[in-house]
């Protein structure tokens, strides 16, 4: 089902300094200041900053961003307090996010604030439906930002929280924020001790709160409200999330599945060592001089299209922080292949209300102008997409950090065999070649050679990809695709393709390949290629990890090969410390970032950058349940 198109706030204000929302027909903060309103209603009433100090991590939840005024007070708050605890995440709903513009316009009433709100809105998102990531002050505070409507996005939070920043317009203009089903939501994510806090006082509220265990208090309000609420989560529950004490791991595999995990880590501050066949890291599937980036829409919006939307925004935000990573953001025109084909495009384009900053549907005339090549049919043009060369990703990544990782190239593991509470990767003579309580499986096609992995329902999709000498084609300024692709010049070549065949395990490159490669040219670009000798034609083979629902695998990897058949995810045994990112197939470079992102936040106990549907269908374990829950065919 697609994602309903998000509606924007529109900035407006009562008085010269008070912002006002016509929608909730309320007041986005106190007239009397903000910024006091935050720091006395939800940070005092959660007990902050004194709750958080001196720990490794700290969870907020906050219902309603609004302007952003409670996240950046927080975010003030926690760089002056010198006992502060090491990472902060803070988690916020929002179903009419403003636009960057509109935000910088209202952080102008805060000059105290001024630096904090610059630094978000550099990295403020697209107003796309779904789970945004950001990334501020060196990676110590995470804001996650889900936008949609808060009742339906709160069921798909992960995250174990510590404080509640109830926030959201007064109940009798906004009553869904305050029912019983939200604060269900809310009791379900609330860790041992949680507190909350709120301006709200109305007997619903109260009433819904102290139905799913929370201990309520009146305390003195903020000008012009006397009283506020303040809350504490009366559960018994154990701790759900506790963080690893031996922060070491193994990442099997340098392409870009593992260069990207281990980045990860190492930013986390972990002690990674990544062990690769290949002399180099960024060789197999992630060896080619340039791959496509963006985002591809679908009618419905399935997972793949969500995935690939929140995976495009990550690895943009990944290629910004490594200046060492070629790429270009040229923009990528995705051509319709017939008249029906363009009028579903435009259908997706105006049904998903996607920004245009992300995707656009552009008639013959504007695609021909942007092309500089007549053409007779439209398509989908991605702004911000363009290409990336994976190998100076692999090494950017993996550079970042040198103190935290080691890099072993020319190096063959074995085998995985455990050691106590350790994993050891054990060369063919039985020599340990490191050692760790963390391995994350991310070497690709090779994968099911491992005893652990025999199970990983992948298969190599061999792809061969062509390269045109920069003096045979047209120049192109931005990538072409429809039957097949076209980039601009990379290192003297325009790079064409791709093949893709099954069950196919030739690793020299054929002419046959080079010829289709040509002729899908041809249909996507009349004339482009016109005279090239395909014998005459270098390029490269490599062979790409696919799963049968063509989404990614990523998680811990299941203790045994079968389930039985009432097993669910949550119940399903692990193999401890043993995790994998296989399955990226032909989106490596959009998958990336995001992939390894989940993991770790799933490695560590953090909250999870994806909503849990998505979470849950790259589980590894899918694959067994689904096979236990299989009728027997005889």
């Amino acid at each position: 089902m697609a994602a309903m198109p998000l509606q924007p706030a529109r900035l407006e204000f009562t008085t010269a300094s008070t912002p006002f929302s016509a929608v909730f027909s309320d007041v986005y903060h106190s007239a009397q200041g903000g910024s006091a309103q935050a720091r006395h209603v939800f940070l005092g009433g959660n007990g902050l900053p004194q709750r958080w100090q001196d720990r490794e991590r700290f969870v907020i939840l906050e219902t309603g961003f609004g302007l952003g005024l409670n996240f950046l007070a927080t975010w003030q708050a926690w760089r002056s307090d010198p006992c502060r605890c090491r990472r902060l995440h803070f988690i916020s709903l929002e179903k009419h996010p403003f636009t960057a513009t509109d935000l910088a316009l209202a952080h102008r009433h805060w000059p105290d604030l001024a630096a904090l709100g610059d630094a978000l809105i550099d990295q403020w998102p697209p107003l796309t439906p779904g789970t945004h990531r950001l990334h501020l002050d060196d990676g110590r505070v995470v804001l996650t930002l889900v936008f949609g409507d808060t009742a339906s996005q709160l069921r798909e939070v992960d995250a174990a929280v510590d404080a509640f920043f109830l926030d959201g317009f007064a109940p009798a203009s906004n009553p869904e924020m305050w029912s019983l089903p939200v604060c269900k939501a809310l009791a379900r994510l609330a860790a041992p001790g949680a507190t909350l806090a709120t301006w709200c006082l109305a007997r619903p509220v109260r009433d819904a709160l102290a139905a799913v265990e929370f201990d309520l208090e009146r305390h003195p309000g903020f000008a012009p409200r006397r009283e506020m609420l303040v809350g504490r989560f009366r559960s018994r529950r154990p701790e759900r999330r506790p963080l690893p004490a031996d922060r070491r791991a193994i990442v099997i595999g340098a392409g870009i599945a593992g260069s990207t995990v281990a980045h990860r880590l190492a930013a986390g501050g972990w002690q990674v060592t990544v062990l690769e066949q290949a002399a180099t890291p960024g060789q197999g599937a992630s060896g080619n001089l340039a791959g496509m980036l963006r985002p591809l829409p679908s009618p419905d919006d399935n997972r793949i299209s969500r995935l690939t939307r929140a995976g495009f925004l990550a690895t943009l935000a990944l290629l910004q922080s490594l200046p060492a990573a070629r790429w270009s953001l040229c923009g990528v025109l995705h051509l319709a292949r017939d008249a029906g084909h363009e009028a579903q495009q435009r259908h997706t384009a105006e049904r998903l209300g996607l920004p245009p900053e992300v995707v656009q549907f552009v008639a013959a005339a504007a695609a021909s102008e942007l092309l500089q090549r007549p053409l007779d049919t439209g398509g989908w043009w991605f702004p911000g997409g363009g290409w990336v060369q994976p190998p100076s990703l692999c090494c950017a990544a993996l550079t970042a950090f040198p103190e935290r990782i080691t890099i072993r190239c020319a190096v063959a593991v074995d085998r995985l065999e455990r050691a106590k509470t350790n994993w050891q990767a054990l060369a063919a003579d039985g020599s340990v070649l490191a050692e760790a309580p963390v391995v994350v499986m991310a070497s690709g096609v090779a994968a099911p050679h491992f005893s652990q992995f025999v199970w990983l329902p992948q298969v190599a999709a061999r792809g061969q990809v062509s390269h045109l000498p920069a003096a045979t084609t047209p120049p192109l300024k931005i990538v072409v695709c429809k039957h097949g692709y076209a980039t601009p010049v990379v290192d003297g070549y325009c790079l064409t393709g791709a093949t893709l065949s099954l069950d196919d395990d030739e690793t020299g490159e054929r002419l046959a390949d080079h010829r289709d490669n040509l002729a899908q040219l041809e249909l996507t670009l009349p004339g482009f290629a016109v005279g090239i000798d395909p014998e005459q034609l270098s390029g490269r083979v490599g062979f790409r990890p696919l799963s049968p629902d063509r989404l990614p695998i990523v998680g811990p990897v299941p203790a045994a090969c079968a389930a039985a058949s009432n097993s669910r995810l949550h119940n399903l045994p692990r193999l401890p410390g043993l995790w994998c990112a296989q399955g990226y197939g032909t989106r490596g470079i959009t998958w990336s970032a995001l992939m390894a992102d989940l993991l770790v936040s799933r490695i560590e106990g953090d909250p999870l950058p994806l909503e849990r549907d998505l979470v849950d269908a790259l589980d590894p374990g899918r694959f067994l349940i689904r096979g236990a829950r299989s009728p027997v065919r005889t």
